[in-house]
C-alpha cells in the first residue's frame, strides 16, 4: 500500500494556484511589440498598444512631389536643401514650419520623403500625446543605416502640457548627444508652439539705460521653438497663386487649358465659401470639379 504525504498534497495545491496566478498575470500584460520589417515601407507610425510603444509600417503613402507644391519655391528650397544634408550625412537642423493653414506644411515633408526615400530617408509620424517616447524611438533606430525624420503634424501645446517637456528634452536637453540619424520636422500654426496672451507682455522688464528684455514667461515659451535649428514660415496665398494651384492640379486630373480657365469663376466662389485660398481648398476644388466634369 502506498505511503501517503499530506505534505505532496499541500505542494500540489500550491503549484496549481501558482500556475493559475501566473496565467492571469500573463493575460494583463501587454503583447510583445512586433518585429519590425524596415523594407514592408518608408514612412511608420508609432502606436501604443497596452501601454507598450511599436512602429507600425504606412504600406501606401502620399505621392505628392516636390513640383506638385506651386508657389512656396523659398521654403521648399529650405527644407529640400536641409533634407539632402541630413541624407548626405552633412550637418542639419531639426524643423520647424509655422504658419497659414493648407499651405503645404505637410505636403512638403512628405514630398521630400518620396524624394529621397530611395537614399534612405525614412519618415515615422508621432503624435502630441506621445512625444514622451521619443527616447524610446531614438534607442530603437539609433543603429539603423537608414535616415529617420521624426514627424509632428500640427503641433501645439496648451499650458501645464507635460509632452511640451518631453520634446525640448529630445531636441536638446538631455546628457545624451543626439543621434547622428535623426532630425525632428515638426508643423505649426504656433510659431511659438504656446498660446501668447497679451498679459505675456506685463512681464518684460524695462533696464535703466531703456532695454526691453522677456520675463521667464516669455522666455520659458520662446525656448522651445528656439531649439528647432531651422525655422521656416508660411503665408496665406494671393489669388493668382490660389488660381496657379487650382490650375496645377486640374491638368492633374486631365483637364486642359480651356477646362481650367473655365473654372476659374467656380474656384473663386469656392474659396469665399470656405474663407481660405489655401493650396488644400485648392486641391479639395479641383478634386470637385475634374470629378463632376467627368461623371457628366
Amino acid at each position: 500500500m502506498a505511503a501517503y504525504f499530506p505534505a505532496m498534497d499541500k505542494l500540489e495545491q500550491f503549484l496549481t494556484r501558482a500556475e493559475a496566478v501566473l496565467v492571469r498575470l500573463e493575460a494583463m500584460l501587454p503583447p510583445a511589440a512586433p518585429d519590425i520589417d524596415w523594407s514592408a515601407a518608408v514612412a511608420f507610425r508609432w502606436r501604443k498598444r497596452q501601454g507598450r510603444g511599436y512602429l507600425q509600417p504606412v504600406p501606401a503613402i502620399s505621392a505628392i512631389t516636390l513640383d506638385d507644391l506651386q508657389n512656396i519655391d523659398r521654403q521648399k528650397g529650405l527644407i529640400e536643401q536641409n533634407t539632402r544634408q541630413f541624407v548626405h550625412k552633412q550637418p542639419a537642423n531639426n524643423v520647424l514650419l509655422t504658419g497659414a493653414r493648407g499651405t503645404g506644411k505637410s505636403s512638403l515633408i512628405k514630398a521630400c520623403l518620396n524624394a529621397y526615400a530611395k537614399d534612405g530617408l525614412r519618415l515615422i509620424e508621432v503624435d502630441k500625446d506621445d512625444l514622451h517616447d521619443l527616447g524610446d524611438i531614438v534607442d530603437l533606430i539609433a543603429q539603423r543605416p537608414e535616415r529617420f525624420v521624426v514627424f509632428c503634424d500640427d503641433l501645439s501645446f496648451e499650458d501645464g502640457e507635460s509632452g511640451y517637456k518631453a520634446l525640448k528634452v529630445a531636441l536638446d536637453g538631455s546628457i545624451a548627444a543626439q543621434s547622428d540619424n535623426v532630425l525632428i520636422y515638426a508643423t505649426s500654426n504656433r510659431r511659438h508652439l504656446l498660446p501668447e496672451y497679451m498679459s505675456d507682455n506685463e512681464t518684460y522688464k524695462h533696464t535703466s539705460d531703456g532695454e526691453i528684455h522677456p520675463g521667464e514667461l516669455v522666455e520659458e515659451k520662446i525656448s522651445l521653438s528656439e531649439r528647432f535649428g531651422l525655422w521656416v514660415s508660411f503665408y496665406p496665398f494671393k489669388q493668382d497663386d490660389y488660381l496657379s494651384i487650382i490650375g496645377h492640379w486640374l491638368r492633374h486630373f486631365g483637364c486642359d487649358d480651356a477646362e481650367v480657365e473655365a473654372a476659374r469663376g467656380d474656384a473663386l466662389v469656392w474659396a469665399l465659401e470656405r474663407g481660405s485660398r489655401s493650396g488644400r481648398v485648392a486641391w479639395q476644388f479641383a478634386r470637385d470639379w475634374s470629378g463632376r466634369k467627368t461623371s457628366a
